[in-house]
């Protein structure tokens, strides 16, 4: 039987490399090989108030996306965390049972007080139960998480543990961080510093929906610096990420090509960041030119959320049947 994978998504807008190669791209591998549910987490995002029209237009950009990049809707499911209710129960019994202190010590709560201190909701509070139910509805096991949600992760299995012994029982498995590749690519951004990331504007990512005229645009425009004054030195930040994005992109002779050039002191930027916007958009290419066909098909779309849920709801109308009977919920 398949281990269960289990990966959501806020929809926060559209994807750019880094969630491509940062995540997307293990999704891909891992369908055939687990058994995988990738949801787009449109409940976790109310808890910064977006419009009702962007909302929507976020789901379905991450939808259409997913299906471009080539994550098979037969083989994994895909679903939209709001079309599986069952999500929600399980976040209420979680919550009956998660206390006040341990919810407040949560390092990711912390940071929204702070950046948000006109918007501390319960929902802020509560997320790490509301992550745990959206793993424990599907029993996961194996979650692909970044170093920022391992302590929720471990919060996930202190619930589900703490479920156990309630309810005596080793009905909910625990759940762990899960890097399915050997070698975890960190995709930096275009702004000289950091990883690639919308927080970060626009002009720090190469959407996988830019246009091959605004892939030029912002790569030309990427930080650089007046270039090397010694033979062999080593490359200031903002310099090794753009090697590092031409490593992901471009082939070994080329990267090869402008490394000789740098240590030499004979690069030039202009001529570097040309070939590295060429080679980005033709990777890009097959699947922007997806996202916008996939975009154009409403029906398809609709047929494909409407496919999700009823897998997803399968599975967590299982899980929600034995919890109730586990706490006492049964017929007369």
């Amino acid at each position: 039987m398949k281990e269960t994978v289990v990966s959501g998504i806020r929809p926060t807008g559209k994807l750019h490399l880094g969630n491509y190669f940062g995540a997307v791209a293990n999704f891909i591998k891992m369908q055939h090989e687990y058994n995988c549910y990738f949801f787009i987490a449109d409940l976790h995002s109310l808890t910064t108030h977006p419009t009702p029209g962007d909302l929507h237009g976020y789901v379905r950009n991450v939808l259409v996306e997913y299906l471009a990049c080539g994550i098979d809707p037969e083989t994994a499911t895909i679903y939209i965390q709001s079309d599986v209710p069952e999500v929600t129960e399980l976040y209420l019994y979680l919550n009956m049972n998660a206390y006040m202190g341990e919810l407040e010590r949560s390092t990711s709560f912390k940071d929204k007080v702070r950046s948000q201190p006109d918007n501390v909701n319960a929902g802020l509070l509560t997320y790490p139960a509301l992550m745990a139910a959206d793993i424990l509805i599907h029993k996961g096991v194996k979650v692909p998480v970044g170093k920022d949600q391992e302590q929720h992760l471990e919060m996930t299995r202190t619930f589900g543990n703490r479920f156990n012994r309630l309810y005596n029982s080793d009905y909910f498995p625990e759940a762990f961080a899960f890097n399915y590749s050997a070698n975890l690519v960190k995709v930096p951004g275009l702004d000289g510093k950091g990883k690639m990331g919308k927080s970060e504007g626009d002009a720090n990512c190469i959407y996988l929906a830019d246009s091959p005229e605004i892939i030029r645009k912002k790569v030309l425009k990427a930080v650089s610096d007046g270039g090397p004054t010694e033979e062999n030195q080593p490359k200031p930040e903002a310099i090794q990420n753009l090697f590092d994005l031409m490593k992901i992109v471009s082939t070994p002779d080329t990267i090869a090509h402008f490394g000789e050039l740098y240590n030499k002191c004979q690069i030039r930027y202009g001529d570097f960041k040309k070939q590295l916007a060429e080679d980005m958009i033709v990777f890009n290419s097959p699947i922007r030119e997806r996202i916008e066909e996939i975009s154009k098909d409403s029906d398809y779309l609709r047929k494909i959320a409407n496919l999700g849920a009823e897998k997803a709801r399968e599975s967590a109308r299982k899980t929600i049947k034995e919890v109730r009977e586990l706490i006492g919920f049964k017929p007369f």
